[in-house]
């Protein structure tokens, strides 16, 4: 589930609004962003401060949407732009930097050679026609012979997966794969675009859904934070479509203030700088 819709964003709605100036605040924030790429709400207003800390003390941290919207009508001229998207298992609100030059998978390749690159689109493939939304690891490494470029050999393109999962492309969990938050922020209009036939959305957000909740009787789907979302404090959930029993267990509604204190318990162990992304 993501909030990358084709609305147009606040920040460039009305013919009088001034682009934003970039102070040293925001500068440093967007480096720092630029080298995480992707990161957690908690972790983006703890950024914030943290540059507000660093650079101008004394001014009251601005709100965090329109900081944000601030540095996206400066980057609107390079086709970049800082996104929000909601992690599709658990609702987890994340930002990234999204390139909206290119919506293909060619924006990976200042990162990946041509075979690696190939390897990723198979894998892209398998999990957008699966079921569930997720790739075994088998079923991708058996596609190695298929790769354009340079040959891979099946070690190797052990390797390349956890490179993508190390650059928050896919998610790894037991052996299997899905597309990373940030995958599906940067790439939905391209997923739309060249798998229309398998491309499945959620009948409530109408965001692109990789994994989520279907009804056994119409097969309409939902991401879990939707439907955590809609069936809340619901005892008995029925389909929004055709008013059939809901058959699944209703995941929780992301809580971020249980977020917050569990964050505040993990950031008195680690400080922001040297923790991995």
């Amino acid at each position: 589930m993501t909030s990358s819709h084709t609305s147009v964003p606040s920040y460039m709605q009305g013919s009088t609004r001034r682009v934003g100036i970039m102070t040293d605040v925001h500068r440093r924030f967007l480096q720092l962003l630029m080298t995480h790429g992707v990161l957690e709400e908690w972790d983006v207003k703890r950024l914030q401060k943290h540059c507000y800390k660093v650079h101008d003390c004394n001014a009251t941290v601005e709100k965090l949407e329109d900081f944000i919207n601030n540095i996206n009508s400066v980057l609107e001229s390079l086709y970049i732009e800082i996104k929000k998207g909601v992690t599709e298992d658990d609702g987890r609100p994340i930002y990234a930097l999204v390139n909206l030059a290119t919506t293909s998978v060619s924006k990976m390749a200042s990162d990946f050679a041509e075979n690696e690159l190939d390897l990723f689109r198979k894998a892209l493939e398998l999990i957008i026609d699966s079921e569930t939304g997720f790739a075994s690891s088998t079923n991708i490494l058996n596609l190695v012979d298929q790769l354009k470029g340079k040959k891979m050999r099946k070690k190797e393109a052990e390797q390349v997966l956890q490179k993508f999962v190390q650059h928050k492309w896919l998610v790894e969990k037991e052996g299997e794969f899905t597309l990373h938050c940030r995958a599906i922020l940067e790439m939905e209009q391209y997923i739309r675009e060249t798998h229309p036939d398998a491309v499945k959305v959620c009948d409530l957000c109408h965001g692109l859904l990789i994994q989520g909740q279907s009804c056994e009787t119409c097969g309409i789907k939902m991401h879990l934070p939707c439907v955590a979302k809609y069936f809340q404090s619901n005892s008995e959930p029925r389909c929004p479509h055709c008013n059939d029993y809901w058959p699944h267990e209703i995941p929780e509604v992301f809580d971020p203030e249980k977020e917050r204190e569990a964050g505040i318990s993990k950031s008195n162990k680690k400080p922001l700088r040297s923790r991995q992304h």
